[in-house]
């Protein structure tokens, strides 16, 4: 009888996953730019024709139908799957700029700004924006992981998920905030890292009372 695959196995194959999806997905990115930005990728973004417009949504879509579908296969309850996929997202994102960096030198800086997603309008700002968010996600899922392995009860109250929410929205409103003047194929504004810091060190504030809570309540 085959013995079950141990947690640190696991966490191997999905690190390796994202680093893989990473690499597919920069691929796809180096091709796009090859076509659309020649001479190197620089706002004000170039409007690519609606129906291969289409296929890139869909393309992001299917990337988090990926991430989710491996998530929930390396995991055997919803804390473990929530984890896997903090992870391999974190993972994924971090080395998609790693990978970019490899094969066009890009990005310049931190502060280097690039378009990060589509849906449901133009998600635009600094690389280490994101590189943030991924850094604390994967942090968040070992410590998670680690308290499941301990065999803690793990279990949030409503107002610790609505305060998540409005921390990921917060984040979320700092990535299109000037969705309207770069669709209008204008030059990116200040960034508004107000409201991101507000959201990420709100959604960090919680989750370390969180954790600290749930210590104490297996104790």
């Amino acid at each position: 009888m085959k013995r079950k695959a141990t947690l640190r196995t696991i966490l191997f194959w999905v690190w390796i996953y994202g680093i893989a999806m990473a690499y597919f997905e920069s691929a796809v990115v180096v091709y796009l730019r090859a076509i659309y930005y020649p001479n190197g990728f620089v706002f004000p973004l170039k409007m690519i024709p609606a129906n291969l417009a289409v296929i890139e949504i869909g393309r992001e879509v299917i990337t988090m139908v990926m991430l989710l579908a491996v998530s929930f296969l390396a995991g055997r309850n919803f804390w473990q799957r929530l984890s896997f996929f903090m992870m391999s997202f974190g993972i994924w994102d971090i080395f998609y700029y790693f990978w970019l960096k490899v094969f066009l030198g890009w990005p310049a800086s931190f502060l280097t700004w690039d378009i990060l997603y589509l849906i449901p309008v133009p998600w635009t700002g600094p690389v280490l924006a994101p590189v943030l968010v991924s850094v604390t996600m994967i942090i968040a899922a070992f410590l998670i992981l680690k308290l499941d392995r301990k065999g803690a009860v793990l279990s949030a109250a409503k107002w610790e998920w609505t305060l998540t929410g409005l921390s990921a929205v917060l984040i979320v409103v700092s990535f299109i905030f000037d969705f309207r003047n770069i669709v209008h194929q204008g030059m990116p504004r200040p960034f508004h890292w107000g409201i991101f810091w507000i959201g990420l060190l709100l959604g960090i504030g919680v989750f370390i009372r969180w954790y600290y809570r749930t210590i104490r309540k297996s104790a």
